[in-house]
Parts: C-alpha cells; sequence; structure tokens
C-alpha cells in the first residue's frame, strides 16, 4: 500500500476545541472523498516519549499504488482538501508536513 502520512502540529490551546470541530466536520470528510483511498487511519496524539509529542495529529492515506496516488492528486476532491489545508494554517496557525512510501509490515518474532 502507498501511503500519504500526514502530521499537523497542535493548534493553540484556545485554538484545540475550534480545530477540531473544522477537522472533523469539514477537513475529514473531504479527504474521505478522495477517489481511490483505499485506508484512512486518523490519531491524536496524546503523549510523547520523553517530552511531548513532535506532532499534534497524524492523518495516514492509504492507495493500491504510487500511481493511484497520483490519480486522486489529479482530481477536484484533492484540490478541496488541500485548499482546506491551506485555510487551516491560516485560521489556526498550524503546519502540515506530509511523507510518502510505501508500507511495510515486519513480521515479529513470536
Amino acid at each position: 500500500m502507498y501511503k500519504a502520512v500526514s502530521c499537523w502540529s497542535p493548534p493553540s490551546p484556545e485554538d484545540l476545541e475550534a480545530f477540531e470541530e473544522h477537522y472533523w466536520n469539514v477537513h475529514v470528510p473531504l479527504a474521505e472523498k478522495i477517489p481511490g483511498t483505499q485506508k484512512l487511519v486518523l490519531t491524536r496524539t496524546e503523549d510523547g516519549m520523553e517530552a511531548p509529542p513532535a506532532f499534534y495529529r497524524v492523518a495516514e492515506m492509504g492507495f493500491a499504488d504510487r500511481d493511484a496516488f497520483e490519480r486522486a492528486t489529479q482530481t477536484d476532491e484533492w484540490r478541496e482538501l488541500r485548499k482546506d489545508a491551506a485555510g487551516m494554517h491560516e485560521r489556526f496557525g498550524v503546519s502540515l508536513d506530509t511523507g510518502l512510501g510505501y508500507e511495510r509490515e515486519s513480521d515479529l518474532p513470536s
């Protein structure tokens, strides 16, 4: 599975509730409409290992392969998602870092 893994920085404490409301009621529904998406995993981090977590929210979007991802990025739905993310940057002062790559599972010893 080819993934886009996006990490959001935390909003300020006074914007937390508004950020969460927008994230769940606007941004996530836009992400769910991206053609070719096979998996969407959403995580809100609460703790870090030795310090506060390096990111606030993580969104993993899975596609069959890189070509399916590339096709998705050419759609109106993708453009709307990116436009909304830009609006979230402005409104909440958050940043978004995204990495792309293939998922590989490891077989753990029994």
